[in-house]
């Protein structure tokens, strides 16, 4: 009977849960009530601890229970995404703050921390909804603290846990009406189902293996698309930006050196990624714009031999290990995580998450300070939305998250960034539209918040997508590949044929007798079609300005604001 766990234990137990999320986050997504195509909530669970893996994977073997729970705890808020994994990152920050002085956690310990984490969640969520990971964690902790009375056995525990959350996974199919009407249970609470199983099965000795990134057949292409390349070193630096600096000159200079070039940049510093036989003539020029701080050269043709003799190949087209070195190496303040906080120049900057070159390029035309690249299907984590906020030269950062999904990441960067942070409620990217329209930099923090927020009540959002699977709902008998039509939060109507929809989505215009119609039209959308959608609602709609825009998002075909 084990009655303690070492810190070395719950980092397994931690890590383990990472990988048994990983392993089964495609399961955890298709349990998305909508058959759109953004069932996301098992990708977010898994990237949110695997956050917390990762960097458990630098922590000593030596650190007391306290400690890995806090460092768990900071990674999975920093690496957030989505409101099952912000949930889940509130769900631990109660389970650290309860054993933060312990050395060694007995089973009333781990109980206690459990119950505590729910409590923290429930606190911070302003609308706690049953029949949802809360729910499933609530009643897990409930019957692991009784269950201390019984028995002193950490095993026992994790088993009443375990068997307790599953009966509530069970049960949210008829808490939820949502769930209910689709005919399954709550993704998030599964994935809490699988962090308990995968506690217990690293506490007792068996921990979960991640899985493995390719399997031999994908080496084999790799070795295949490898052997084919022109040049041998995979180049990678990051340059301080001097003040001659002129980057679209040293991109043609690295074009006639190399191939695979990508630049990227901020206000202080750029990063090169380029293939080529010279990298030190390549590193030579690059002082001519600035001071080299880092640099990382791999060898490609030694790569391709190793894997060759079934070594594990290195990955040279991925930017992350050197970005995570140069954030390490950054003497910024380190209250921010080694970025720099950009001095107030104004008093109101906005952040705005969006995907999509146009509805970006109308973003920055009214005036927002910083992007974040996300949305359906791809939600950033805290971490990438606190970056801008801290990047934004103003007193006071307001968010458009711009989707119901991103909302929770937004709010914690409130605690984690020393500007004042304030999230606009704008669910669709009509509604940042709309709400950066009324943004009024003379007004106080309070009357803007209010302003915009009711100015977003007067947008309609309406979406033409695709179903990502057959599915019974709502009355709709959708089949896959269907186009599929939302109109606000519900669900519309479906068709084989887009023009239909888009009909039936100007009469309801026309019926909310809306003055402005504009109309962003995606990545898969020619523009001989999206001007025969402009012809449907300034046919049916003809006391409406409609204006149409090349949105170039992903995943949805149209969106349409209706004012």
């Amino acid at each position: 009977m084990k009655e303690f766990i070492s810190g070395a234990e719950l980092k397994q137990m931690f890590i383990s849960a990472a990988a048994l999320v990983d392993r089964n986050k495609q399961s955890i997504n298709d349990l998305n009530v909508f058959p759109v195509p953004d069932g996301d909530t098992g990708t977010n669970m898994a990237l949110t601890i695997g956050n917390a893996a990762k960097e458990l994977q630098k922590a000593s073997d030596t650190a007391t229970v306290g400690k890995i729970s806090e460092i768990a705890a900071s990674a999975l808020l920093r690496g957030a995404r989505g409101n099952s994994g912000v949930i889940t990152s509130l769900l631990f920050r109660g389970f650290s703050k309860s054993i933060k002085e312990k050395e060694t956690a007995n089973g009333a310990d781990l109980a206690a921390a459990l119950a505590e984490g729910v409590e923290t969640a429930y606190k911070a969520v302003m609308k706690p909804a049953e029949g949802t990971i809360l729910t499933v964690s609530r009643v897990s902790s409930e019957a692991a603290v009784e269950a201390c009375a019984e028995s002193e056995s950490i095993e026992a525990i994790l088993d009443v846990a375990i068997v307790s959350a599953k009966a509530a996974l069970a049960e949210t199919v008829n808490q939820n009406p949502v769930l209910k009407k689709a005919g399954v249970v709550d993704a998030g609470g599964m994935g809490y189902v699988y962090i308990l199983e995968a506690f217990k099965a690293a506490m007792l000795g068996n921990p979960i293996e991640a899985s493995e990134p390719s399997n031999a057949a994908e080496e084999q292409q790799v070795l295949v698309d490898m052997e084919n390349f022109t040049f041998t070193y995979d180049t990678v630096y990051i340059v301080r930006k001097g003040e001659n600096c002129d980057l679209k000159a040293y991109a043609e200079y690295l074009n006639t050196i190399g191939d695979s070039l990508v630049i990227g940049e901020d206000d202080e510093v750029f990063k090169v990624h380029v293939h080529t036989d010279v990298p030190g003539e390549a590193l030579t020029e690059a002082a001519k714009h600035g001071t080299l701080e880092l640099a990382k050269i791999e060898n490609m043709r030694t790569q391709c031999e190793d894997i060759a003799a079934g070594k594990k190949a290195k990955s040279t087209d991925d930017l992350e290990a050197v970005e995570e070195e140069l954030e390490s190496a950054e003497p910024w303040n380190p209250e921010s995580s080694g970025r720099k906080i950009a001095p107030p120049e104004k008093k109101y900057g906005v952040v705005s998450v969006c995907v999509g070159d146009g509805v970006a390029e109308m973003f920055r035309d009214l005036g927002v300070d910083q992007l974040v690249s996300g949305g359906q299907t791809m939600n950033p984590s805290t971490e990438d939305i606190l970056k801008m906020v801290d990047a934004t030269p103003s007193e006071v950062v307001l968010i458009l998250p711009n989707n119901k999904n991103i909302f929770m990441a937004a709010e914690q960067c409130k605690p984690l960034s020393e500007k004042e942070v304030v999230v606009v409620p704008t669910a669709t990217v009509p509604e940042g539209i709309t709400a950066m329209l009324n943004l009024d930099p003379s007004a106080t923090v309070e009357e803007n918040l209010e302003t915009m927020t009711e100015a977003i009540k007067g947008v309609t959002t309406m979406q033409v997508t695709y179903a990502a699977r057959n599915s019974d709902f709502d009355g709709y008998a959708i089949n896959e590949g269907d186009y599929l039509a939302l109109c606000g939060k519900s669900l519309f109507g479906t068709d084989q044929d887009v023009n239909v929809l888009l009909r039936a989505l100007a009469e309801k215009c026309r019926e909310l007798d809306s003055e402005f119609l504009t109309i962003f039209y995606g990545e898969d959308i020619t523009e001989e079609e999206a001007k025969t959608a402009e012809a449907i609602f300034a046919e049916i709609c003809p006391d409406a300005e409609v204006t149409l825009l090349s949105g170039g998002q992903p995943v949805y075909y149209y969106l349409i604001s209706a004012e």
